[in-house]
């Protein structure tokens, strides 16, 4: 026997004599095994399995004839575990497969299962801790709050604890966030931690926070927890369902690119919407955005019988409640009967815990719509900026060394793990809406920059737009799509979108020019386009079914394939004879000349 490789037996035999000795210091079988196998790594990996190989078998001999459970309390610091966490420390540093140490491959159930810890540092919560396991409450330092429990068997990372006997009679969740040691866990409250005192018993669910889904929740509101905040009684929901869940496995999404009609002629043209995609809504006060997003429901709704879902993030609460009310004006949301759309609040004036997690609670309320009844889900997120900021919070409150401009080192990570649960899959999709808050109007600022990797197409309303007097107010130079390519789209659509584009920045070009000479010093050329781009742009204008209360008009629903026959024969010239007044809150093209024909009977 080589002499390298006698020396990392006789160190691993010396090390499992020490630990028959003493059960309680059985863990340094591994740390000796590893610190014997280290020279030995270097010199070649066949002399490295030679000697490794033995000295991980006396630990597992070692193990075996200890107890387990008399002197170890959770199953991590078993003996076997301590073999195991000796070859997983081992293989990443070394070329040895752990194929070749047959005697790991272990079914007992105090195996701690690579794939468990691969789960956990993936950041999603387990079903490993026994549920109704109590604690105590050790510390509160505003939101964060740290428990200590009596047994080494702590609340997975993500598991959601109850506090008990809070005061009002309320209920206060707390949600896992970090492991200290000495049996304390820190976690972060979704509620205010007003009147909790040290001392107070807090009780461990054995899962994350669970809220209710299904067709129950049309039509109400909920907070972070799945509880009811429009006082109309508990949501009755089909099941409960995890906020914390994994994304859909690669063999069933979908990768077909697809475009989800919408109805409103601007988008569907200039800037499509892809199945299952995500959108970026821009626009400032009072250019349209609530009543946009509306008819966007609206429409989802006829056009593909989907429900919706609005999520309120970090928004004013005022904001929230006259959408409610607004949606029941408009019939969206239907106090007697059915609605169409689910509510999910989590304003600005609730704890930082609250704000990072209740996009993820309407995320879960799409996702049972989608996967359950195949649906085709539209997601509002309002404000995607308020989440990131959530997390930039929840961050510092947990100590974490910050990242630029002071936001969490994790952002990109937070952001992809929301955003790749909202995708296509081949029962149904969520297409998701969000609307992007810009901090002092800088694009490199890092929230916005993450979220705008994960963005399909922005939808930018303008302030000009809409001090025209046409709604929807989107700008179609502004707005932008991926989907907006022959190969997904088709030529024609392209072709006419590109064309309608062209005319309109050369109209906007020439604005200058009226503005000082006036029309009469444009060539006749340019006259015509100026006609041209001014009927396409009254034509892109649109009578909304959500606001016929207020408009009296009747809302129109606008195949593409009428809106792109319509804009060609615009740009062809066939409607030149036309008034442009006629082109002003119509639908397709029979609608215009329905229009011109009254304009004239009123001459």
């Amino acid at each position: 026997m080589p002499v390298i490789q006698r020396t990392a037996v006789r160190a691993a035999s010396r090390t499992a004599l020490r630990a028959r000795q003493n059960a309680a210091a059985l863990s340094t079988v591994a740390r000796a095994a590893v610190n014997a196998s280290s020279s030995v790594r270097a010199a070649a990996p066949k002399v490295a399995i030679a000697a490794v190989k033995p000295a991980v078998q006396v630990a597992l001999s070692t193990a075996h004839a200890l107890p387990d459970r008399q002197h170890h309390s959770s199953p991590s610091q078993s003996p076997l575990s301590a073999a195991c966490v000796f070859a997983l420390r081992f293989a990443p540093t070394s070329p040895i497969p752990l194929f070749r140490f047959p005697c790991l491959v272990l079914t007992s159930s105090q195996f701690f299962h690579p794939l468990s810890s691969l789960s956990l540092a993936r950041g999603l919560a387990t079903e490993t801790s026994p549920k109704g396991q109590t604690g105590a409450v050790k510390t509160v330092i505003g939101p964060v709050v740290d428990v200590q429990f009596d047994t080494e068997e702590l609340p997975s990372i993500l598991n959601a604890l109850e506090v008990q006997d809070v005061q009002g009679g309320g209920r206060l969740v707390l949600e896992v966030a970090q492991h200290l040691g000495e049996n304390t866990i820190r976690a972060i409250a979704m509620e205010g931690t007003e009147g909790l005192v040290r001392g107070q018993k807090v009780v461990d669910t054995g899962l994350p926070i669970q809220i209710p889904v299904g067709p129950g929740t049309l039509g109400r509101i909920m907070n972070v927890i799945g509880e009811p905040m429009d006082e109309r009684g508990p949501i009755k929901g089909k099941k409960l369902a995890p906020i914390h869940v994994e994304p859909p496995a690669f063999v069933d999404q979908s990768t077909k690119a697809e475009v989800l009609e919408t109805g409103i002629k601007v988008v569907d043209l200039l800037a499509p919407y892809a199945r299952g995609g995500k959108i970026g809504l821009f626009g400032g006060a009072g250019v349209g955005k609530t009543v946009f997003i509306q008819e966007l429901i609206n429409n989802v709704a006829k056009a593909h019988g989907g429900y919706s879902v609005f999520t309120g993030v970090g928004e004013r609460t005022r904001e929230g409640n006259d959408l409610y009310h607004e949606m029941i004006e408009t019939g969206v949301i239907n106090l007697e009967g059915d609605s169409k759309v689910a509510l999910v609040f989590g304003q600005m004036n609730e704890p930082p815990g609250a704000r990072a997690r209740v996009a993820l609670t309407g995320l879960t309320i799409a996702e049972y719509f989608r996967d359950d009844e195949g649906q085709d889900v539209l997601l509002f997120i309002d404000n995607i900026f308020r989440f990131t900021q959530a997390g930039s919070e929840t961050s510092a409150l947990l100590g974490r060394i910050p990242s630029a401009v002071g936001y969490q080192p994790t952002l990109a990570t937070d952001m992809g793990v929301m955003q790749e649960r909202i995708t296509t899959t081949k029962k149904g999709s969520i297409t998701s809406v969000q609307a992007v808050y810009v901090p002092a109007d800088d694009l490199t600022d890092p929230a916005p920059a993450t979220t705008f990797a994960h963005l399909d197409a922005t939808t930018v309303l303008s302030r000009g737009i809409s001090e025209l007097g046409i709604y929807p107010a989107v700008d179609p130079l502004d707005s932008k799509s991926r989907m907006l390519d022959p190969a997904v789209v088709g030529r024609e659509h392209y072709d006419t979108a590109t064309s309608v584009q062209k005319l309109l920045q050369d109209y906007k070009s020439l604005q200058d020019i009226i503005a000082i000479l006036g029309m009469d010093e444009l060539s006749e050329e340019d006259k015509l386009t100026v006609e041209r781009a001014r009927k396409i742009q009254r034509f892109m204008s649109q009578p909304f079914a959500v606001a016929q209360v207020f408009t009296g008009l009747e809302g129109k629903l606008v195949s593409l394939k009428d809106t792109i026959s319509a804009c060609k024969e615009i740009l062809r010239g066939d409607h030149d004879a036309l008034p442009e007044s006629a082109f002003y809150m119509c639908g397709g093209i029979d609608d215009v000349k329905k229009k011109a024909e009254e304009i004239a009977r009123n001459i």
